[in-house]
């Protein structure tokens, strides 16, 4: 069949349950040239889908990782294999033994109903109920999703193979990929050991093989493969005479790191309460040769027996009836972890054409098939993957080290209780600010993102706490991570002057002669100001959701500094940059210090020969100048709402600035001020978080930020699918919780009328206002004044809808 643009030619390499699901999803729109390429045997070839005990939670943090398994749920359901259904809902049990894991299965209960999952907290009577061989009497309770299940992966395989193959695709086994072919750019065909295949897309869901693909096509997979143990038992008394292969709800008892599953009249075990036993992608075994050395499957390595026997005495005091058992068999399983646990799904722009379906576990797998198979058919997902897209880490996060390591730590937190602050411990510090000295002598109390280390709040500032009054007592969960030195200093930055470090804000340099032209048309507000400006604007899809929001500064006529929020920013801009545009990512080679406050006139002036009135800078607008000896970027900005300045220059000369600005500042009683309070700060101005109050799955006017586009000028990207829009149905929504004590952190389900009707985004205590701002999406049209209710760790918390921006309505604060 030739290649046409309606139906080009893929190849797909791995026939595991992602390459199948995406065979079958890719066909079912219309792109039938499908090849499947496959090293093993059909239809169990050795990966780890051969090997999947099949568990199947659908309750994640990540809203992203719910509707993938969902719509797994969904698939797998409704397909089957000569009668017998590819999922087998049996429902899901995850077990609680310790206060602080009932507290988690809370959280759970309120992210499943943020995520519409059901799901619902029982008493250990009724766990009891629903597993008859635990001892009741270790357990204070737990969460019963009854949605959950079994996921059959290698029948749902053998289901979607034949439906694609229905529709043209083939499907080859014993054919090894030995090289990818590429020509000016883009990918052109797979090299196996029995003959080349043209293509004009490649698709690696090669499972932990991914970084052997990876490299035969320059593209580096920043996965680590790992074995898990997975044990069964023989038969059991309590499950003689059982046919069914399972019964009772999947069961998780994470206290001991262990998940539980029926075989008939076995149990089988999972443990992830071992060391990370990591596995070379490279040295892994072909099938044939496993086989020869009594390997079941080259992903099933020898069961060590020392890693198990901690797990299987956890296993007897949970279930007594295991005591007198024994485990009939046993394997080291091998499977996919990231540095940050979630899949890598995208295109590269090194190589066109070539793209990325890996790290993902069969909990996902249809669903992430779906996705990448509306992003190459239709140029876009219909659901937000910024958490997965390949382009996420940074180039610090890309070495073998800093993957093995943090992929490791993945492995040993899968069932840990994991604050939504929390850093990883390992490496650090990796990426610090020119001021990272300073920081640490003020003590800084650092978490990490980006692997940057930033600054939460100063121990220094602990003394200013005393003048505050009492605050509100916080729980044990949202006092994590905080302090009440962060409202110190939220209130020193309102009334007087304090310094942020903003270097951690990427930051490119756009130049050439169609820079203007070029951002012009890819963002959505107008860029055709004089040199001087800086303008807000969005960066949008096709389809008209925010893919990313950035503050252009238009230094000279064709140079410009665009603050972004991620690589995926940078590779978004270098995919559709004419010849004639340069884009360089600067933030390494630069940093910024905030300086906010009614103070901060007071405090920069003096330091600069430039005019930094509010007639002579006004609010956006930028300026080439210096503070004392050092040249800056200064731009009249706050994300804080007080007056101020973001300050650039290049690193060399950072610790330099802070200095200056720190010994002219004595006087005015300066302070560092860290992200809690920033955070803070923002939200009670409604500024939004890209990422978090928004994503591309919305679009700009039902988000807040529809005055950052321009629909009155030429035509740029999204604006057609704008001018379609119909009324909003949701709205991102400010609340504000009715009691002064009560604190939100963020993914809480909001009811309207005691129904789930939305979650909450970002929220933080609002030390100005004495009450805790909390954004969420809800229905639009819900009037100001409107209650609400928030489920916080099973409690019900008052909250009503508001007015925004919250704290001062009419920006004078910010324009004097």
């Amino acid at each position: 069949m030739s290649s046409t643009p309606e139906n080009p030619r893929v190849v797909v390499i791995g026939a595991g349950i992602v390459g199948c699901s995406l065979a079958d999803e890719l066909t079912a729109r219309g792109w039938t040239d499908i090849t499947v390429l496959e090293q093993g045997p059909l239809p169990a070839p050795g990966g780890s889908t051969s090997h999947a005990p099949g568990l199947v939670f659908q309750t994640n943090p990540s809203k992203t990782l719910t509707t993938l398994a969902r719509y797994t749920v969904e698939k797998f359901t409704s397909l089957d294999v000569d009668g017998v259904s590819c999922f087998h809902q049996v429902g899901g049990l995850e077990l609680a033994t310790t206060p602080e894991r009932l507290a988690e299965l809370h959280r759970r209960a309120g992210y499943a109903a943020s995520w519409g999952v059901r799901g619902e907290i029982v008493g250990a009577a009724r766990c009891k109920e629903l597993w008859p061989l635990i001892d009741e009497s270790l357990v204070l309770g737990g969460f019963h999703t009854p949605d959950d299940g079994l996921a059959r992966a290698l029948l749902a395989s053998r289901a979607q193979m034949a439906r694609a193959c229905a529709q043209g695709a083939r499907f080859l086994d014993r054919h090894t990929v030995t090289g990818i072919e590429r020509e000016d750019g883009r990918v052109t065909g797979v090299v196996t050991d029995r003959g080349t295949f043209p293509a004009d897309h490649v698709v690696s869901a090669a499972g932990f093989w991914g970084p052997v693909i990876g490299r035969m096509a320059g593209i580096d997979v920043p996965l680590q493969p790992l074995a898990h143990q997975y044990a069964r038992t023989g038969p059991l008394p309590e499950l003689s005479g059982a046919t069914a292969e399972a019964s009772k709800p999947i069961l998780r008892f994470q206290d001991r790191d262990l998940y539980f599953r029926e075989h008939t009249d076995r149990i089988g075990i999972g443990s992830y309460a071992h060391r990370p036993l990591p596995v070379d992608p490279f040295a892994v075994l072909p099938y044939d040769e496993a086989r020869a050395r009594s390997m079941d499957m080259p992903s099933s390595y020898p069961f060590t027996q020392e890693d198990w026997a901690p797990s299987w005495a956890d296993c007897r005091d949970l279930m007594p009836g295991l005591r007198d058992a024994e485990i009939e068999a046993g394997f080291n399983g091998v499977f996919s972890f990231t540095p940050d646990g979630m899949p890598v799904l995208g295109e590269s722009r090194w190589l066109r054409g070539f793209w990325l379906a890996e790290a993902v576990w069969v909990t996902h797998s249809a669903g992430v098939a779906k996705a990448v198979a509306e992003w190459m058919v239709d140029g876009r997902p219909s659901i937000d993957l910024h958490e997965c897209d390949l382009t996420r880490f940074e180039q610090a996060q890309r070495s073998p080290s800093y993957v093995l390591e943090r992929g490791a730590q993945q492995f040993v937190e899968v069932y840990d209780v994991i604050h939504p602050l929390q850093p990883m411990e390992r490496p650090r510090p990796l990426r610090v600010s020119p001021f990272h000295a300073r920081q640490q002598q003020l003590g800084a109390y650092f978490l990490e993102g980006g692997g940057w280390e930033r600054p939460h709040w100063y121990e220094a500032n602990a003394p200013l706490v005393d003048a505050l009054g009492p605050l509100p007592a916080r729980d044990a969960w949202s006092a994590r991570h905080w302090s009440p030195v962060a409202a110190a200093e939220a209130k020193a930055t309102r009334e007087g002057v304090a310094l942020y470090d903003m270097t951690p804000l990427r930051r490119l340099e756009v130049t050439g002669p169609g820079s203007l032209d070029f951002l012009d048309r890819m963002t959505s507000n107008n860029l055709r100001k004089k040199p001087g400006a800086v303008t807000y604007s969005l960066l949008l899809d096709a389809s008209g959701g925010i893919r990313s929001d950035l503050t252009v500064a238009r230094l000279a006529s064709d140079r410009f500094q665009v603050g972004a929020n991620s690589p995926a920013d940078l590779d978004w801009l270098l995919r559709h940059a004419p010849a004639d545009v340069h884009i360089r990512d600067i933030t390494s080679g630069t940093c910024c210090v905030g300086v906010w406050g009614p103070l901060a006139r007071d405090l920069v002036q003096p330091l600069t020969p430039d005019d930094f009135s509010h007639e002579a800078f006004g609010y956006f607008r930028a300026k080439e100048t210096y503070i004392g000896h050092v040249p800056v970027t200064a731009m009249r900005l706050s994300y804080v709402g007080e007056l101020g300045w973001e300050l650039y220059t290049t690193a060399d000369l950072g610790l330099r600035l802070w200095d200056t600005l720190w010994e002219a500042g004595r006087e005015l009683g300066v302070i560092a001020a860290g992200r809690s309070a920033f955070n803070s700060l923002r939200l009670e101005k409604g500024y939004r978080a890209w990422g978090v109050d928004m994503t591309d799955e919305h679009d700009p006017f039902e988000a807040g930020v529809g005055f950052a586009v321009r629909m009155d000028r030429d035509d740029f990207v999204g604006k057609a699918a704008l001018a379609g829009k119909g009324e909003a149905t949701r709205r991102l929504t400010p609340l504000l919780l009715d009691d002064p004590a009560a604190v939100v952190l963020g993914k809480e389900p909001v009811y309207v009328d005691g129904l789930p009707a939305g979650y909450v985004t970002s929220a933080s205590y609002g030390y100005t206002l004495g009450r805790c701002v909390a954004y969420a999406w809800l229905p639009a049209g819900l009037p100001t004044g409107t209650g609400v209710h928030i489920e916080y760790i099973g409690e019900k918390v008052p909250a009503t809808v508001a007015d925004e921006p919250l704290f001062d309505p009419k920006m004078t604060r910010i324009r004097r």
